[in-house]
């Protein structure tokens, strides 16, 4: 039976345990039977592959050249996205100034609830003003810098914004303003993109619940006694809520695609590659960058835009060269042709709820062309017993001198979980990197056949948490394994996944279809997202915790 929940004085208690070599080795075998890493072990030697040398995403084919149908636009979000904001500033019913205020106003007014809804760990005020004022004058000109001239958006604390600390949901690490843009806000900010803050995640990002002590955490907007899921949860509900269109977030477990699926938004983790991580936090050979937003489009555009080579990421110089509009054009494909994977395996091991809102969204598919082909991968249902070791040693290992200075200051579950981690030799972490190899190669088989793999994002809708949770952390095996099952996938592998919001339960909770496409092929990903906005399969929901910064 898996362990209870732990939380408070329990939790604490443990922590100290986990000080000692006993305790230690003693919590390391409980998390490595509850999530699986156990049973790694007893694989057979035919689904391991070579040590890796590369961490490339390996295609099982080139990306799909498919028809431009030219099919209508999509139907706009409740909220807004940024080319309806753009459309405004152009008609002049709204400044860029105006909506940057409005912004800052009622994200505070969000932070004010009790329980809080504010996404926002840092307020960029003063320089998100100054840069409306700029993309006021230019539109009022007649000379935007773009699209995305005076468009407000938000970035996880995981990545570098000028002027702003870079604290990755600690409290030890300084508040140092950072010098220099990541490279993905930089080429942001060029096209007239405006920070308005950065969004509060988990403590390094190594729990997917969305609580963390340290940080004054957002609750589900669709309900506050529900988690709204990590680590990017500040920038899942700054979407959700209608703050901004779009925000960046860094994915290294489905740290992307569980608080989409969780907030009921859209999230994609693209390539391994496709975007810089320079000037992220974040190292090792799992942890992506990308953008949740309120739409397909969105999500097509922020790529567009921030993608491409970087001399400062060597990891990005294999990608192919982006072509202006391929991934917008994709908006307008539908999917008629397509063949869709549908792992049985995967969906068989979801609540019900999710099983039902994911198939009815992919029999919707289907009756529009799409061709959905039943598949079976050995390892998929052993991902994240992989992923795990993969991201805990890598993750253990890169913060060597944060946990000898500053082991105290962690939260006690981060504690918890970097003293297990400790009991990860060299040699099981290079055997589980070799079944890594042998899921890719599965992979890369299985999309020579294939264009998308539809499995579910999480197992279950967001989990219920109390105020005390929030404010010590817990530990909750079975809620962390359910919320990270089906992503680990797509970072062991590097190929594409996005989550799009296609339904909802009794109790208004939403629930995500992740789709993953071959390597560098965001564009059918796109494709197929879009289209279930299209025909109104999947959509953004307005949640009770939410506001309206922009009416028509």
């Amino acid at each position: 039976m898996a362990t209870p929940r732990i939380s408070g004085k329990a939790l604490r208690t443990v922590a100290r345990l986990s000080g000692t070599r006993v305790g230690q080795m003693a919590l390391f075998k409980v998390l490595r039977a509850e999530l699986g890493i156990e049973a790694l072990s007893a694989l057979p030697e035919r689904m391991r592959g070579p040590i890796p040398l590369h961490n490339r995403a390996v295609g099982g084919r080139p990306p799909r050249e498919l028809e431009d149908r030219k099919l209508g636009p999509l139907v706009l979000p409740w909220s807004f996205t940024s080319a309806s904001i753009a459309d405004a500033y152009r008609r002049g019913v709204i400044t860029p100034r105006e909506l940057v205020e409005r912004v800052l106003v009622s994200a505070r007014g969000l932070e004010a609830r009790r329980p809080s809804m504010g996404p926002f760990s840092e307020y960029a005020q003063e320089g998100a003003l100054r840069e409306a004022d700029a993309s006021t004058a230019r539109w009022k000109a007649g000379r935007p810098a773009g699209e995305l001239d005076g468009v407000p958006y938000a970035v996880k604390e995981e990545t570098g914004v000028c002027g702003l600390p870079l604290r990755a949901g600690s409290a030890f690490l300084p508040r140092t303003p950072v010098e220099k843009d990541a490279t993905i806000v930089d080429r942001l900010h060029r096209r007239g993109g405006i920070v308005v803050g950065l969004t509060s995640m988990t403590e390094f990002g190594m729990t997917p619940t969305g609580a963390n002590p340290k940080r004054n955490m957002p609750r589900n907007p669709h309900a506050t006694d529900r988690l709204a899921g990590g680590s990017s949860t500040g920038s899942g509900v700054a979407v959700a809520t209608g703050l901004v269109p779009f925000a960046l977030g860094g994915d290294g477990g489905g740290s992307i695609r569980i608080p989409s699926a969780l907030t009921g938004v859209f999230g994609i983790k693209p390539t391994w590659g496709r975007m810089s991580r320079t000037g992220d936090y974040f190292g090792g050979t799992v942890a992506h960058v990308g953008p949740l937003a309120s739409s397909t489009a969105d999500l097509a555009r922020v790529l567009e835009w921030a993608s491409g080579h970087d001399d400062e990421d060597a990891e990005t110089l294999s990608a192919p060269p982006i072509v202006p509009g391929q991934f917008t054009r994709a908006i307008g494909r539908g999917v008629r042709g397509l063949r869709i994977g549908v792992l049985e395996s995967e969906w068989d091991d979801a609540s019900p709820v999710v099983a039902k809102a994911g198939r009815e969204a992919l029999a919707a598919l289907e009756k529009e062309g799409a061709e959905l082909v039943k598949l079976d991968l050995e390892l998929a249902r052993h991902a994240p017993a992989i992923g795990y070791v993969v991201i805990a040693a890598e993750a253990r290992a890169g913060m060597r001198g944060a946990w000898l200075e500053n082991r105290q200051e962690m939260s006690d579950d981060l504690q918890v979980s970097f003293a297990a981690l400790d009991a990860i030799g060299a040699v099981e972490y290079l055997e589980t990197t070799r079944l890594r190899a042998g899921l890719r190669r599965e992979l890369a088989a299985a999309f020579q056949d294939v264009d998308l793999l539809a499995l579910p994002t999480t197992r279950d809708v967001a989990a219920q948490v109390s105020d005390q949770d929030m404010e010590s952390g817990f530990m909750d095996a079975k809620v962390i394994d359910a919320l990270c099952r089906f992503c680990f996938l797509g970072n062991l592998s590097g190929l594409p996944a996005l989550s799009a919001p296609v339904g909802r339960d009794a109790a208004g909770l939403p629930v995500g279809l992740q789709l993953v496409g071959d390597a560098w092929d965001e564009a059918t990903v796109l494709a197929a997202s879009a289209h279930l906005e299209r025909i109104g399969a999947a959509r953004l929901e307005r949640p009770g915790a939410s506001v309206k910064l922009l009416e028509g």
